[in-house]
């Protein structure tokens, strides 16, 4: 692959094969063939057809798949239906969830620069960004994103903010020269990238790379090499679904063999082993855990946050570390001058005086010798120049327009990075006026007087000394420094960097690309919910660390490194010192893989933050990529699992704490369904070890566990969240679903209810009437018992302490249930279907007061427990 950056601006013309006058139109339709257009290949999407059968992949739906053929297979018809209707509507969920997700993002690509200005045949045009082809002239200005890698042409002023690609905020000079030594990307001063910003200056490149092979393109070929992870919950149920399939078809098989041994039917014992599987399997929980999180990702996206995996929702409550890029996500990506040295005194930003003179005087020769310009509350320029129309804004100054106007540029000496100065003359009171900007070593060295509210007098050794002090203190805090001076000129002189010297000394500008305000209370909450927030960026340590101590990520104690160091560490070494470490900077895309892979061998889920393609491979390789929707590049959208669309840190927050509520929600609603089916199960094993009839028909249990059972689930699912969740530490990744002390709960719920079943069971067997009685009070007591026991399953406190009346969303779904159990046993032309037969009144007294002992019996221990 040619190296362009080292070969001469006639040499690259040549190998190009491009004159003067642009391409033709025949070299152009010839180039289209060979390259392609310039566009970063997407990965091949999944049509919706593919994605709706992926959603039957889940081991638990597989299983009643089997269920509903055999419930055919035997006749009982209802069964397989019933069964089928409620996978085929869970699958269309998933399905019309990930294809909204996708669109969502869709909508966010109109964000990106569509079109770029080309030489072709010799005239200027304007064309679509994906049409620039390699050899293609393209021009470039302020405000520009580059379309295409190419080499500098012609270069005046030109300033490239890179800060997508290599992290860093600050501005490029290029350069046409070329570089003879191998150098990497940050320091090819005479190539321009796809990607990047123009902040200053014009000029003009060649391109050399197009799509792929840009090296944005090759950053995207990296993520190839990343693997998706599964979420702690995918991997949970998945567990789950098999040890309970493998349990309930033991538990199915011995009922079986017990029935035939004892002489029953053979049918008849095939089918009380079914209603015993059907009883086990929660048939709504893949339905119910999909809903929740769908109606997780339309609460996130109301707050800014669209997520792009649906179990990605659940995996936000687990993350124990946030590595999060700095420019533009921790901070606002906008230069801000923080504080100023003049009159031999520092002025912070917020201290300043409205009557100071000589500050304003000062001010306004800083927007002089400056080329940025703020319209409409667009910023075009040099982020450093834009800083300072910023302050004249602030402290109330003229519109820099105006000022320009007032005191127009006469000559300059243009920004040249070996010089580090800047000259502009103006007409000032009579005077022809040059003022210098630049670095401040460079500058007072050049400085044989000092310009005070007292007027000017000779600089002294101790002027000297003070101002080099404010500037290391500058320096120290990562602020960049500008100095500022000026000189007196004869009329009609032609100025030159000649004339940049015996200058009068005005002040320095001390400025930094800030946090975001909301950044500091975010990393705040973060830590007090157990999360470590880490920096990675490739800004310089000294900036970097600054911003890390003012919104607390680097605390007491904590590291901050290179990436140099980081390149002489052993993965095992990494390890070791990964917990310590705050803060890294000037980091390659190779860095921050092995920084999020070095917290996740110590056992920790990771979140990775950014916006730049140079983030994208991390954002992969994290249990949770995070793009920004504004700043963010399409590499990192892609790459990424969440896509904050206001660009903002604290909405990472509020997606943790929203995550860990959906969470515990999720795993509520599991309680009441697995505690309600336990219920059942005991029941059969009663009547089945007791020689009694069949406490229920498999119709009735499948009633029960999808259309009385998912709606209460649901509403389970959307309780309001709990604040205290957001003050415990994160859930220990290793740590299962279904734990001990969770078991536990499933047991005794199952185990109350169950009582009130049995009791119930055994009273309607007192009737002579085959067991018909016994069956409609068994399946109306667990029924209804079960629709109340969602109460107690709402959280583990007791519901005077969480609010009666809090989750209307249980009430009404308990609601809708009463009313269908009374739809299916007062119904003459239902009850046959659902094997029901009338009952005498005082038996639905009965049922009544058996189905309120498990909510009141549970609700009482836990107001014990809480006193």
């Amino acid at each position: 692959m040619t190296q362009f950056y080292k070969k001469s601006v006639q040499e690259t013309l040549e190998e190009l094969g491009v004159t003067d006058q642009g391409l033709t139109n025949e070299k152009v339709k010839k180039r289209r063939q060979q390259y392609g257009f310039n566009e970063l290949e997407e990965a091949k999407k999944k049509s919706t057809v593919q994605v709706f059968f992926e959603q039957f992949k889940d081991f638990l739906v597989i299983i009643l798949l089997v269920a509903a053929l055999i419930s055919a297979f035997i006749g009982e018809f209802e069964s397989s239906i019933v069964i089928l209707v409620v996978l085929i509507l869970n699958a269309i969920l998933g399905t019309i969830q990930h294809v909204k997700a996708e669109q969502s993002l869709n909508s966010l690509k109109a964000l990106s620069s569509p079109s770029a200005k080309v030489l072709r045949d010799g005239k200027k045009i304007e064309i679509p960004s994906r049409e620039v082809i390699v050899g293609d002239i393209l021009f470039l200005e302020a405000g520009d994103y580059v379309s295409a890698d190419g080499r500098v042409l012609e270069s005046a002023s030109l300033q490239i903010n890179e800060s997508s690609l290599t992290g860093e905020s600050e501005s490029v000079n290029k350069t046409i020269e070329a570089i003879p030594e191998e150098v990497g990307i940050g320091d090819r001063t005479n190539m321009a990238f796809s990607g990047s910003f123009v902040t200053y200056g014009r000029g003009t490149i060649v391109v050399t790379d197009i799509g792929m092979q840009t090296e944005i393109g090759k950053i995207a070929n990296l993520l190839g090499s990343a693997k998706e992870k599964k979420t702690p919950l995918q991997v949970s149920l998945d567990n789950f679904g098999k040890k309970l399939a493998i349990i309930v078809i033991l538990i199915a098989i011995i009922i079986f063999a017990l029935d035939m041994f004892r002489g029953r039917e053979l049918v008849d014992s095939f089918m009380f082993a079914v209603s015993l599987a059907v009883a086990a399997i929660p048939e709504a929980l893949s339905s119910i855990v999909t809903i929740v999180l769908a109606f997780g990702t339309q609460k996130l996206a109301k707050e800014n946050a669209i997520i792009r995996k649906l179990h990605s929702v659940e995996s936000l409550g687990s993350v124990s570390v946030i590595c999060s890029d700095k420019t533009g996500t921790l901070t606002q990506n906008k230069m801000t001058i923080q504080k100023l040295y003049i009159d031999n005194k520092i002025i912070d930003k917020n201290n300043w005086d409205a009557d100071n003179d000589f500050g304003k005087k000062f001010v306004t020769m800083s927007i002089l010798c400056n080329d940025a310009i703020t319209e409409d509350g667009k910023e075009i320029g040099d982020p450093t120049e834009v800083a300072m129309v910023n302050l004249a804004e602030k402290i109330g100054l003229d519109d820099e327009l105006d000022l320009r106007k007032q005191y127009p540029r006469l000559a300059e000496v243009p920004f040249d990075s070996d010089r580090k100065l800047m000259s502009t003359v103006h007409k000032i009171n009579d005077e022809t006026r040059m003022i210098t900007k630049g670095a401040p070593d460079v500058l007072l060295s050049r400085v044989v007087k000092m310009a005070t509210s007292n007027g000017i007098r000779d600089l002294t050794d101790e002027d000297r000394h003070k101002i080099l002090q404010a500037n290391l203190e500058f320096s120290k805090d990562g602020l960049r420094v500008l100095a500022l001076g000026y000189k007196i000129l004869p009329d009609h002189h032609n100025v030159s960097t000649d004339d940049e010297s015996d200058l009068i000394f005005v002040g320095l500008l001390a400025m930094m690309d800030p946090p975001r305000p909301e950044s500091k209370e975010a990393v705040e909450k973060a830590k007090a919910a157990g999360i470590t927030p880490v920096m990675i960026t490739g800004d310089h340590k000294v900036t970097a660390s600054a911003i890390a101590k003012q919104i607390g990520i680097l605390s007491e104690g904590g590291e901050a490194v290179e990436g140099a160091e980081v390149e002489q560490m052993s993965d095992e070494e990494l390890r070791r010192r990964v917990k310590n470490i705050s803060v890294y900077a000037r980091v390659s895309p190779e860095h921050k893989i092995r920084i999020v892979r070095a917290w996740q061998d110590t056992g920790h889920l990771v979140a990775m933050t950014g916006d730049g393609v140079n983030d994208a491979p991390a954002l992969k390789q994290s249990d949770i990529g995070i793009a920004m929707g504004i700043t963010g590049t399409e590499v990192a959208k892609d790459a990424a699992s969440m896509v904050l669309t206001d660009d903002n840190f604290s909405t990472i927050v509020k997606a943790i704490s929203n995550g860990r509520s959906i969470y515990a929600n999720i795993k509520n609603a599991i309680k009441f369904l697995l505690s309600g089916n336990t219920a059942a199960i005991i029941a059969v094993l009663f009547a089945s070890l007791g020689g009694f009839p069949v406490p229920f028909a498999p119709v009735q249990l499948l009633f029960i566990n999808l259309l009385t059972d998912s709606l209460p689930a649901i509403g389970i699912g959307l309780e309001p969240m709990d604040e205290s969740l957001m003050k415990q530490k994160p859930r220990n990744i290793n740590e299962p679903l279904l734990n001990k002390k969770f078991m536990a709960q499933v047991v005794i719920g199952g185990v109350i209810i169950s009582i009130s079943v049995i009791a119930a069971f055994l009273i309607g067997l007192q009737v002579d009437d085959g067991g018909l009685t016994a069956m409609t009070m068994a399946f109306t007591t667990l029924c209804f018992s079960r629709l109340l026991h969602s109460f107690n399953c709402r959280t583990n406190r007791s519901i005077i302490k969480t609010g009666i009346f809090k989750n209307k969303f249980v009430w009404g779904a308990v609601f809708i249930g009463v009313l269908l159990l009374a739809f299916v046993v007062l119904t003459p032309g239902v009850m046959g279907v659902f094997e029901v037969v009338p009952l005498e009144a005082t038996y639905y007294w009965t049922i009544f007061g058996l189905s309120l002992f498990p909510l009141i019996s549970i609700q009482i221990y836990k107001l014990i427990i809480e006193r």
